[in-house]
């Protein structure tokens, strides 16, 4: 990957859709792929070079898209393939390009794979799928739990006395990867969308494809695991994180650049080891991007987001370029998850995200600092939260409908329908608002987005921690660029700087002339061009 060449995937700025939710062309309360068309305006304005759409293909929903009955369509209610097509045109028109969610490691229920594998052992597809026989009391294979809820990862077929795999919801069997023929269909549906002009794929729990051969068992959590592994109860040792699925990859990556170099896999790594996380880099021949979870799951504080930064600059292989969010469909929104509504700290988070070294990537309504929505059992549509209601309120709350305008309906969609979800308060939220003031969240992120743009040290140059004070965070981009953010309740300062405020999280300094030093307000930063 040669530096002094642009590389629009590591150059730019990504930008999250979760489809249903961003714009209703039609008026039946659903966003769409026209929707998403006639608001390809405002990601242009802002600066977006590439967006990740969430699952658009043929689906029951029963998880959202994330259970594909049909690799080659669109789902209705978004659209038609021709849709897709004009979609990829237009965003191209406006020098941005266009990722789908790919979803390998399971299928719906109703895929046509799936339901000929029901008519028996010997059926056509049956190998395309993890079956496995009891054991000798009948109880499942082994003690593989599912990450939706713990429960035993497997389904009794009692038709053919077999058990099938889920590592989500029983809707979801997941496929069996170490069967070639299954490797050739998710090829050719690679093939099928790069035919079709999409730029490549954000690639659906890419760690967890290959399960162990064996079927072993996996180990008891420990008090020494993460939470969310305690949580479930077992390291997913053997049901996830194989090392044969780095050679899945890396033939998705072989597939890739034969179709052009300028394409890219962004692999949802989910993975709470920084060192893990790292390997599905490869020796740059696996993915181009992998999602930092531990960077997500960081709490908003300096030292421990530096920690994972810091580590995840020492570990990655020379030439492999790091990315960094805060938020999505799944982890929730960084205004409430990190920064709990306050503006101030939704400022420094952003300015964060767009002044590391590496690919941003934003979820719809960050630029506006959108809060989650707290919603009611009755509005509820994600499987997590109705069957876990109220310890666990699920993911809609981050799913809601993008609030445009303060007017009914929100610019979404027809003002007399109601959504699939319910809006948040889209009057103190909005983009048509936020864009009549300078002074918004709207117009920082979008100058921050300006400013790494122009910025060859904000775009290309190394990132270096610098020596400061208490929760003050100061690092340097380059040999002219200085970041420095107070993540904490009392005032900051930073000595040793000169310079030009070129932006700063209150806007109130831009511009302001350092002599050595640079004082920040709590929960305030500032990007320094130094002198």
């Amino acid at each position: 990957m040669a530096s002094e060449s642009k590389v629009w995937w590591r150059d730019g700025v990504f930008y999250q859709i979760y489809p249903r939710s961003f714009a209703d062309s039609n008026g039946d309360g659903v966003g769409d792929l026209r929707g998403i068309i006639e608001r390809l305006d405002h990601l242009q304005w802002l600066g977006i070079e590439g967006i990740w759409i969430n699952p658009v293909m043929s689906s029951p929903n029963k998880d959202w898209g994330y259970d594909v009955s049909d690799y080659k369509n669109i789902h209705p209610e978004l659209g038609t393939l021709d849709d897709s097509d004009e979609l990829v045109r237009e965003a191209s028109a406006r020098g941005i390009k266009v990722l789908y969610d790919l979803v390998p490691n399971h299928t719906s229920d109703q895929h046509p794979w799936f339901q000929d594998s029901l008519s028996g052992r010997d059926s056509t597809y049956r190998h395309y799928y993890v079956w496995a026989d009891p054991k000798a009391d009948g109880s499942p294979p082994n003690n593989w739990v599912s990450v939706f809820g713990g429960e035993g990862a497997w389904e009794l077929d009692e038709r053919s006395g077999q058990y099938y795999l889920h590592n989500f919801l029983r809707h979801q069997p997941d496929l069996n990867w170490w069967n070639d023929a299954v490797r050739d269909e998710i090829d050719d549906v690679l093939r099928f969308w790069f035919d079709r002009g999409v730029a490549g794929f954000r690639i659906d729990v890419a760690h967890s494809m290959i399960k162990d051969k064996e079927l072993r068992d996996n180990l008891p959590a420990t008090e020494a695991d993460p939470e969310r592994v305690r949580r479930v109860g077992q390291q997913p040792l053997y049901n996830m994180n194989r090392p044969e699925g780095h050679h899945v990859i890396k033939r998705w990556r072989l597939l890739s650049d034969d179709y052009d170099p300028q394409r890219v896999l962004v692999g949802e790594t989910f993975v709470l080891d920084v060192a893990k996380m790292v390997s599905y880099y490869g020796d740059d021949d696996e993915l181009n991007l992998a999602f930092n979870f531990p960077f997500v799951f960081s709490d908003f504080e300096s030292s421990e987001l530096r920690e994972v930064v810091e580590l995840t600059e020492s570990l990655l292989p020379g030439g492999s370029w790091p990315v960094w969010t805060a938020s999505n469909h799944d982890v929730g929104r960084l205004a409430t998850r990190w920064c709990q509504g306050d503006e101030r700290k939704v400022r420094c988070a952003l300015m964060l995200l767009l002044t590391m070294r590496g690919t941003p990537f934003l979820y719809y309504g960050d630029e506006i600092g959108l809060y989650e929505v707290d919603l009611e059992r009755e509005d509820l549509m994600d499987p997590v939260g109705m069957r876990f209601w109220p310890e666990n309120k699920g993911r809609d709350g981050a799913r809601t409908p993008m609030p445009w305008e303060p007017v009914p309906g929100a610019g979404f969609g027809r003002p007399d329908v109601q959504p699939w979800l319910p809006f948040g308060d889209h009057e103190a939220q909005n983009v048509a608002t936020q864009r009549d003031d300078k002074d918004s969240v709207l117009w920082l992120t979008k100058d921050l987005i300006a400013l790494r743009r122009e910025s060859e040290d904000l775009t290309r140059s190394p990132y270096e921690t610098l020596a400061a004070d208490g929760d003050l965070w100061a690092y340097r981009r380059g040999p002219r660029t200085v970041v420095a953010l107070n993540l904490s309740d009392e005032p900051g300062r930073l000595d040793g700087v000169s310079g030009t405020v070129a932006i700063s999280t209150d806007r109130h300094s831009d511009g302001d002339k350092l002599d050595g030093r640079l004082e920040l307000e709590p929960w305030q930063g500032a990007v320094v061009v130094t002198r």
